[in-house]
């Protein structure tokens, strides 16, 4: 039978956290970790999902029977497969086999590479000549309907449309986007895991969209037309929302956020990686502070790498409450750095600390 093997890789945000559901702009790249799946057409109207890195499987008995599986796992591939049938008529079953080397809980999108893969692939196995951009969307509203989280469009973006040694600035708000190079030189890309899931992520992720919501429902009743904090000033937002606290603070670290990312792109088309690097430590300090989507693990990597003279950004990346922060370090200085930040890390909270240095690659693509 036909068969087709697709690879989409998971994604950094170099800066822009939080910022894309509030129709802001964002910072990613894809990395070489990614999810690979191979989709091989049937005789029947069956459906065959096997996870090879967790020596499991699940059969549907039929493509008109698709529903949310107590198999976690699964509900990533079938929320997909769902969206397509909304679209277009599977003329056959298939078989897929996914496997996956992006960490799970790190921040790295390791949902959106496997929903990424498997719309990427069923188009083109299937030949139905839906575009990257409205692929992206299937596997966004895949890992709403199916895995309950509300989420922007940038990790799907981001793992369909990456291209090696490029970041992409993405509009939110129109899904324009733009490639700029990173030039990092002498710096490599650093991740530092800290071993914490994000457990809190879902449940607080869609608290702070809320709290957003409300800041823009408190400003909407001085000026009707603005939608989004896109289009909100640190001025409105004193003049709306000052008595709200909660929501005064989310918003005020979104509109900061939405500023900086924009100003940040200006470094790298001057190749000014020290002052990128500063809107990193900028970006972190709000989302600790501001945006409480910190923890102390994350708190804790950033403060031991500011004023390390081989280290010229650092923030937590991804929703918050555990995974990684990224790290921009001296080439020459990235093994010492690992080898001290692990013994630190783990003396100070008992924890293993676990390293990734990541490059930036393609987007989905056919192997």
């Amino acid at each position: 039978m036909q068969s087709i093997t697709v690879t989409a890789p998971g994604r950094i945000n170099l800066i822009g956290e939080h910022t894309d559901y509030n129709n802001g702009f964002v910072l990613p790249a894809a990395i070489q970790m990614a999810a690979t799946a191979t989709i091989t057409k049937r005789a029947d109207d069956e459906i065959h999902l096997t996870a090879n890195d967790l020596n499991d499987s699940l059969i549907i008995d039929s493509i008109a029977n698709l529903r949310i599986n107590e198999k976690q796992w699964a509900n990533y591939i079938i929320g997909v497969i769902v969206q397509f049938v909304k679209k277009r008529k599977f003329p056959t079953g298939f078989d897929i086999r996914i496997s996956s080397n992006v960490p799970i809980g790190a921040g790295l999108s390791s949902s959106a590479a496997i929903e990424c893969a498997i719309a990427f692939g069923l188009n083109e196995l299937f030949e139905f000549g839906i575009d990257k951009m409205e692929l992206a969307l299937i596997a966004q509203k895949a890992e709403h309907d199916f895995a309950g989280v509300q989420c922007g469009i940038m990790d799907q973006f981001a793992s369909m449309f990456g291209r090696k040694n490029k970041v992409m600035l993405l509009d939110c708000q129109n899904r324009e986007y733009r490639y700029f190079p990173f030039e990092r030189g002498d710096y490599q890309i650093v991740l530092l895991d800290t071993g914490i899931k994000h457990s809190l992520a879902i449940s607080e992720y869609n608290v702070r969209k809320a709290a957003c919501e409300k800041g823009i429902e408190l400003i909407q009743e001085k000026y009707p037309a603005i939608e989004s904090l896109r289009n909100v000033t640190i001025a409105i937002l004193n003049e709306c929302v000052d008595d709200h606290l909660e929501e005064y603070n989310k918003c005020k670290y979104v509109i900061e956020e939405i500023e900086r990312t924009q100003a940040a792109t200006a470094d790298l088309e001057s190749n000014n990686l020290i002052a990128f690097g500063q809107k990193m430590f900028a970006t972190h300090a709000g989302l600790s502070k501001l945006y409480e989507v910190s923890c102390p693990e994350l708190d804790f990597l950033v403060s031991a790498v500011e004023g390390n003279e081989n280290v010229i950004g650092a923030r937590m990346m991804g929703g918050g409450f555990g995974g990684c922060t990224i790290n921009l370090v001296k080439s020459d200085a990235v093994n010492e750095f690992i080898e001290q930040l692990t013994v630190h890390y783990h003396t100070h909270t008992g924890k293993q600390l676990t390293p990734y240095i990541v490059s930036i690659e393609e987007g989905a693509h056919i192997l």
